[in-house]
């Protein structure tokens, strides 16, 4: 294969549509309530939603943070660059790292499930066959990678057949599930749900927290496309902006009818699809096969994403030499981060397959999502308060600025940072070792390549946006909805 050397991924490809897809896909809405409910519920019981409402009203402060950070510069790395800049060039590469491990680590994850609900399609035995769910989610897995690998043209149009399936199956259930909830209760529908009162003490809201970030990670995808995006300083923060209030809805109403609808019991014993006996229950026969198709698709379209995010974080990480260059080279017809994309996936494979030795598939899913959930709270929480420290001179210029620039933003890093806190202390062994271990490993290269002179290691930081950016209103907030 031949290829270029540094630049050149596919530009304008995606337009807004393609962003808020790609958002909605990141998420992962069908997977996330198939797989994490049990989770959640493990560990707020009838508090999912509030956990939900509580930790998605500091995630829109991150969605807003990419946003507006989105408009300081078009870069693949997204929060490793701006970080980098706002803050430390030390900082950006740890978000950058973190992003890079909790993709890798959620590639091994979701490939567990893609195996599992495939083959509960043909025969329910089979999806609790760990031979069988390595061997059919690796292949999926690997038609995901090759797809990521040979453009983001066939990448987007794989999405948008994807996705587009999973949400209208959603949406069809979410009607379907509210009338069955409402007829035939199992529990009291209660507006409690979305208070306090639930939480015994800060550490079980914390652990609820922790769940919900993993629900709504993904959406930033968005921004890590944003070099291979139409208008790609605004278009990519719109994007996720709408994507998560598309999966904020679908999963308050999934949780609520949940909730109604499926004893606690029968979830802990369903943990690995709770939307499959959901469906059974709301559409007995065909129900539970349409929702297992939606969460086929929701896991793979997700798989494709994680490729996405992880594969542009090492080509701006390897571009900038902060890893090795090889990894910022693009193929020279596909455009794409060819290199970075065989790397990744063949480590993902071989942990996948190595997973499947650690122990049961709810233990292996598990301790993956908290691991996974300490990664996110790292990066977002980082993200979060660059916007803050970036507009520094412009944040109290009005009261738009003050909320969506300032005090949304840093509520969401003060959130982010407070779960990681709060949750370390509670975690098993395993997930605290695979999160925080895998975090430490990456400074390793970063004092390697910062001792050999990397640039971006040299780069000013505490970068005023006015430096950098003309900007004669503030006021994107308002136009985000309005003028697109």
């Amino acid at each position: 294969m031949s290829e270029t050397n540094i630049k050149g991924l596919d530009a304008n490809v995606l337009g807004r549509f393609d962003s808020i897809i790609m958002a909605i896909a990141g998420s992962a809405p069908a997977y996330s309530i198939a797989a994490s409910t049990a989770t959640l519920v493990a560990a707020v019981g009838l508090a999912g939603p509030a956990a939900l409402l509580w930790c998605g009203i500091p995630m829109f402060g991150i969605v807003w943070a990419f946003a507006y950070l989105g408009r300081t510069q078009a870069n693949a790395g997204a929060s490793y660059a701006w970080v980098g800049r706002s803050l430390h060039p030390f900082f950006g590469y740890i978000a950058g790292w973190a992003l890079v491990v909790s993709a890798t680590l959620f590639m091994v994850a979701g490939s567990l499930p893609a195996g599992s609900v495939t083959l509960g399609l043909f025969h329910a035995s089979w999806a609790n066959n760990v031979g069988l769910v390595t061997i059919v989610g690796s292949v999926w897995f690997l038609m995901m990678a090759t797809m990521v690998m040979i453009g983001v043209r066939v990448t987007a149009r794989v999405q948008w057949i994807m996705s587009s399936i999973e949400i209208a199956i959603l949406l069809l259930f979410a009607v379907l599930a509210s009338i069955h909830a409402a007829e035939h209760p199992v529990v009291a529908f209660s507006w409690s749900w979305w208070g306090f009162s639930h939480f015994h003490n800060a550490a079980g809201f914390a652990a609820g927290g922790l769940v919900a970030a993993f629900y709504y990670w993904g959406w930033d995808v968005s921004a890590n496309l944003n070099e291979e995006t139409k208008n790609s300083r605004k278009i990519p923060g719109l994007g996720g902006l709408w994507g998560v209030v598309v999966i904020f809805i679908l999963f308050q109403v999934f949780t609520v009818v949940t909730n109604v609808s499926l004893p606690s019991k029968v979830i802990s014993a369903n943990n690995a699809d709770v939307l499959a006996v959901l469906g059974q229950a709301v559409w007995p026969g065909i129900g539970g096969k349409l929702l297992a198709i939606a969460v086929m698709f929701s896991t793979i379209a997700t798989l494709e994403t994680s490729l996405i995010q992880v594969t542009r974080s090492l080509f701006a990480m390897g571009r900038d030499s902060t890893l090795p260059q090889a990894l910022g080279r693009v193929h020279h017809a596909w455009r794409t981060p060819w290199i970075a994309s065989i790397v990744v996936g063949l480590v993902s494979l071989v942990l996948f397959v190595l997973s499947n030795f650690v122990g049961s598939i709810s233990t292996v899913m598990t301790d993956a999502i908290n691991a996974i959930g300490l990664q996110i709270a790292i990066y977002y929480g980082l993200a979060g308060l660059s916007v803050v420290v970036a507009y520094r001179s412009l944040v109290l210029k009005s009261w738009k600025n003050a909320v969506f620039i300032g005090i949304w933003p840093l509520l969401g890093a003060v959130f982010m940072f407070w779960l990681l806190v709060q949750v370390v202390g509670s975690l098993n062994a395993v997930s605290v070792g695979v999160g925080l271990g895998t975090m430490a490993i990456g400074l390793i290269p970063l004092f390697i390549y910062w001792a050999k002179g990397s640039p971006y290691f040299r780069q000013p930081y505490l970068v005023n946006v006015e430096q950098i950016l003309d900007v004669p209103d503030m006021d994107f907030n308002q136009r985000a909805l309005g003028d697109q």
